[in-house]
């Protein structure tokens, strides 16, 4: 079915452009599944967007600043976190390879951690090349696990064998491996003292193990007693049931339904594709139950801007920058923008996004987009056509078929229900 096609590309990626739509259309529900999950070739359009060189953090090249130094450092540091902001909005707009962007974006909402307490853009900067760089879930958490970003993020630096800090320990059995419920605090302790000793070089953007720091005795962790440290802590933690069962339950969270559990039989085809995350995105594309969740997914703020930047034809390189920055204070407003998570447990879902509040910056957002184009006359089809709506509510039509401004429609097609459930 054609909606159907729709829906794995609306939940897959950021948003399809039309003519993305209709390939796809005419290649088939299975063929594309296939081609969002195993791309070939590289990713041409996101040659366009290349990863930014920071050079060094100004901290790393002034520890004991004065207070001048300090401001100056700061100021450096806020333009270099907007410019892999901007670089990172602009890469999901114009990659081809779509379902890897978007389960970046996933992963990043996963280990959640944000720039607001790290500072540092080359810390975050790492942390997300060390997320697209890793083969599977497996080798993403043995190097998340010792991540210079997310081990400041959660005090890991302050990890002693004299008194071992456990929010670290804490997070990678609840929010990152596990899940509630699949541990104890004897278990958070244990592996508290397993992570200690880990320091941050923010010259190298990487963390080392000092070894004196380093509490290197034996630890019982979910019944296993073993001198257990950062990676033979993960693999311990990768090799418990619960754990592919986890994985898959937030990428349903993510990708199927906020509001609907997890079918027992999707959640196991899912697990068998463990540890490979794009396998088990195709085992959930491919299963019954995504096309029953129709209508229950609100688009995040950022699955929002980069779909409908794609499909205006916009992007955040091109973008005066000043406009971006309004850009960006609006996505603080609506209360998602890239390297930033409100806390460790990531971004809410659903119906959160839809308060008043938040359709007003909304609506303001829309406008600064559709005012970047000088569109011809256009219709509510035309709109509808553009956003890969397939039709308009008559209440919503209603609205639009008296509006004779063409950025005014486009404007009010982006804030539309259609547009924003999926």
């Amino acid at each position: 079915m054609t909606d159907d096609v729709a829906l794995l590309l609306q939940r897959a990626g950021f948003g399809p452009t039309a003519a993305e739509l209709s390939a796809a259309r005419q290649a088939g529900y299975a063929t594309t599944v296939a081609g969002l999950t195993v791309p070939a070739g590289p990713d041409i359009g996101a040659t366009s967007a290349p990863i930014p060189d920071l050079g060094l953090d100004p901290y790393a090249e002034t520890p004991n600043p004065t207070q001048a130094q300090r401001v100056r450092s700061d100021d450096i540091r806020g333009e270099q976190n907007e410019r892999i902001s901007r670089w990172w909005l602009d890469r999901m707009t114009v990659a081809n390879h779509q379902a890897v962007e978007k389960l970046l974006f996933f992963w990043h909402g996963h280990w959640a951690t944000s720039v607001t307490k790290v500072k540092s853009a080359q810390l975050m900067l790492a942390q997300h090349v060390t997320i697209r760089q890793s083969r599977d879930f497996g080798d993403m958490a043995r190097r998340m696990v010792v991540d210079p970003a997310l081990v400041y993020w959660l005090d890991g630096q302050l990890n002693t064998k004299a008194s071992a800090n456990e929010n670290l320990g804490r997070e990678l059995l609840e929010l990152f491996l596990l899940g509630i419920g699949q541990y104890t605090e004897q278990d958070v302790k244990a592996a508290g003292r397993a992570l200690t000793g880990w320091r941050i070089d923010l010259r190298r953007a990487r963390s080392t193990l000092v070894a004196s720091e380093h509490d290197g005795g034996a630890k019982t962790i979910l019944g296993r007693t073993a001198d257990f440290d950062a990676q033979s802590l993960v693999d311990h933690l990768l090799r418990q049931p619960a754990c592919r069962r986890f994985i898959a339950s937030r990428l349903w969270f993510r990708y199927g339904s906020s509001t609907q559990p997890i079918p027992e039989s999707t959640l196991e085809r899912m697990s068998a594709a463990f540890p490979r995350p794009l396998a088990m995105l195709r085992a959930l594309f491919a299963d019954e139950s995504l096309h029953t969740t129709r209508g229950t997914m609100v688009k995040q703020p950022v699955e929002w801007l980069v779909g409908a930047m794609r499909q205006l034809g916009v992007r955040p390189a091109g973008m005066p920058d000043e406009t971006f920055r309004q850009i960006l204070a609006g996505m603080n407003g609506l209360g998602q923008r890239p390297f930033a998570p409100p806390s460790v447990g990531g971004w809410t879902s659903g119906a959160a996004w839809l308060t008043s509040a938040a359709a007003q910056v909304r609506l303001s957002l829309a406008g600064k987009l559709a005012s970047l184009l000088t569109p011809e006359r256009l219709t509510p089809e035309d709109v509808a056509y553009i956003l890969c709506i397939d039709k308009w509510t008559n209440r919503t039509y209603a609205v639009l078929r008296d509006v004779r401004n063409s950025r005014l429609l486009l404007t009010l097609g982006l804030v539309s229900p259609e547009y924003l459930v999926t």
